[in-house]
C-alpha cells in the first residue's frame, strides 16, 4: 500500500469550504464526512481534511492559528503544465478564494498560489519534466 497524506484543516464552514474545493475540481467524498467535517479527494494518495473549528479542537490541543493573519504552513501541488497552473488559479479565485502573489516565471518551473476562503496557503507549481528528472537523478 502506498502512504497516503491527509492535510487537516481547520474550517469556520464545512458547506463553504466544500465547495470552494469541488469548485476547483477536487471530489468530496463521503467517507470521513459528517456536518462538521468533509474529505476532499486531491489524488489517490492527498486528502484534505475540513474541519469546522469545534471539531478541529479535539485533534491538538494548541491555539487554532487564524491563516488570514498567521502564516503557518504553505501547502504546494505539482501540476502538470503551466495551463493547469493558470486555470487552477482562475478557478480559486473564482469560487471565492484571493490570489496570494503574482505569477513567477523561474523558466523551468512556473509558479502561482492562491488563498482558499479561510486564508490557508497554497502554492501552485508547473516544472518542466526534463528538469525535474535531472534532480532525480543527483
Amino acid at each position: 500500500m502506498s502512504t497516503k497524506i491527509f492535510v487537516s484543516l481547520p474550517v469556520t464552514d464545512v458547506s463553504i469550504s466544500k465547495r470552494f474545493y469541488e469548485a476547483l475540481g477536487f471530489n468530496a467524498s463521503p467517507q470521513f464526512a459528517d456536518q462538521t467535517t468533509a474529505c476532499i479527494v486531491i489524488s489517490d494518495t492527498i486528502y484534505i481534511m475540513l474541519a469546522m473549528h469545534e471539531k478541529f479542537k479535539m485533534l491538538t490541543p494548541k491555539e487554532i492559528a487564524d491563516p488570514r493573519r498567521i502564516c503557518q504552513s504553505l501547502i504546494s501541488l505539482s501540476c502538470e503544465s503551466r495551463s493547469s497552473v493558470v486555470d487552477l488559479v482562475a478557478k480559486a479565485i473564482a469560487a471565492g478564494g484571493s490570489e496570494a502573489h503574482e505569477p513567477e516565471e523561474h523558466g523551468f518551473m512556473y509558479q502561482h498560489g492562491f488563498y482558499d476562503p479561510d486564508g490557508h496557503g497554497w502554492g501552485v507549481f508547473w516544472m518542466d519534466p526534463a528538469v525535474a528528472e535531472q534532480a532525480d537523478q543527483t
